[in-house]
């Protein structure tokens, strides 16, 4: 759809209705904004890439699944005899039984999309089987010998495999480290995102790849150097979890580059229809969703973590947060990047001895000494 700059401000603000910030959202909607220092006028439509746009896609787009024809069961499931449509902001895909429905079904959501100010982008509309699949997010979506399996689309495997190559190109003349540190968010924010579906084969693709760039990296760093030179440097056991012979690391420091087929598979779990996070009678809902919801951590922090059920062994607040997960690989680079920094592992000692106790996550400014201290060990005021 060409959604974000033609959304029609006026159905906005009626399905508002009497929402208390009806006013200020009017005042958003035609403020403009600014961009290198130039004011662009938005007497229709909303920026896209602002805050407040994809919420306000919603807010238009609200409703399109009864327009669609989609029905659903007492407990929530789609019924058998009914669409599916799937929506992600001004992205969405609708299942339908056979040709014919699809192509009624698009005509409808025309006819409901106009008074919107929307239409469909006749470039990126399709009515394809799903034998033929598609891509949807960076995924691809097709039937296989009777089964539909969802994989990372050839597109999405082709952008990640040229930006390791770019970002390795670009690192030529630095040391290992800085191309682990570079390249572990990105790897580790990719898996993430791919986890939840058909994806082991591409991730272990994918490390062959990266191998490859690892070591061609590396014979241009020590062209002088032998093979078995440049393998005993930069290549070996260096995640003592796991039997990999094949790690790319640095022998001084210890660090290592992750690998994307040391990312578990996790499938998703669908949330039920109409349970949204706001609803407070739905609270236990999504808490129990978010404490079975595992993190794309080491299998030592994942077992530290629910050890101390999710909470910093010094303040007793959360380690990471529950809330607003990541929806694209590049969030998760930039939230497993952040996390990496802001959470650390401690060994404190056991009380009266020099042994080290078992180790505990905290937060990093727990130990600088920002946050909360630990508190003080008890001493009598005076003689009994």
């Amino acid at each position: 759809m060409s959604c974000f700059d033609r959304i029609a401000h006026d159905h906005i603000l009626d399905a508002l209705g009497a929402f208390p910030a009806r006013g200020m959202i009017a005042q958003w909607l035609r403020a403009g904004v600014i961009e290198n220092g130039r004011l662009h006028r938005s007497e229709e439509g909303t920026p896209q890439g602002g805050v407040v746009s994809p919420v306000l896609l919603n807010i238009a787009l609200h409703g399109i699944e009864q327009a669609a024809g989609v029905r659903y069961l007492t407990i929530g499931s789609i019924r058998v005899d009914s669409p599916a449509l799937i929506r992600y902001a001004d992205d969405f895909v609708v299942h339908c039984h056979s040709r014919r429905d699809a192509i009624a079904i698009k005509a409808r959501l025309a006819a409901w999309l106009a008074p919107r100010g929307l239409a469909f982008n006749e470039d990126k509309t399709r009515v394809v089987t799903l034998d033929e699949g598609f891509d949807f997010l960076g995924f691809n979506v097709r039937r296989y010998r009777g089964k539909p399996l969802i994989k990372p689309s050839k597109a999405a495997v082709g952008r990640i495999r040229e930006r390791l190559r770019v970002e390795l190109r670009s690192l030529r003349g630095t040391n290992a480290q800085a191309v682990i540190k570079r390249l572990n968010p990105i790897i580790r924010g990719w898996a993430a995102y791919y986890r939840t579906q058909v994806s082991s084969d591409v991730f272990s693709a994918l490390d062959h790849y990266l191998w490859k760039l690892t070591y061609k990296w590396a014979r241009f760093s020590h062209a002088n150097k032998s093979t078995s030179w440049v393998v005993d440097q930069y290549f070996g056991t260096f995640n003592h979890a796991r039997q990999d012979r094949w790690v790319f690391g640095h022998r001084h420091s210890g660090a290592y580059m992750h690998k994307f087929a040391w990312t578990r598979i996790v499938r998703h779990q669908i949330v039920k229809h109409g349970a949204s996070p706001d609803d407070p009678t739905l609270a236990e809902y999504w808490a129990r969703r978010r404490r079975k919801a595992s993190l794309p951590i080491n299998t030592t922090l994942l077992w530290l973590h629910e050890a101390q059920d999710g909470r910093c062994a010094i303040c007793q607040d959360t380690l990471f947060a529950a809330d607003d997960r990541p929806q694209t690989p590049r969030e998760w680079e930039q939230w497993l990047a952040t996390n990496r920094t802001a959470i650390v592992t401690i060994a404190p000692r056991k009380a009266g001895t020099t042994d080290d106790a078992e180790p505990r996550l905290i937060h990093a400014r727990c130990r600088n000494g920002i946050g909360p201290a630990l508190l003080p060990a008890y001493e009598p005021e005076r003689l009994a």
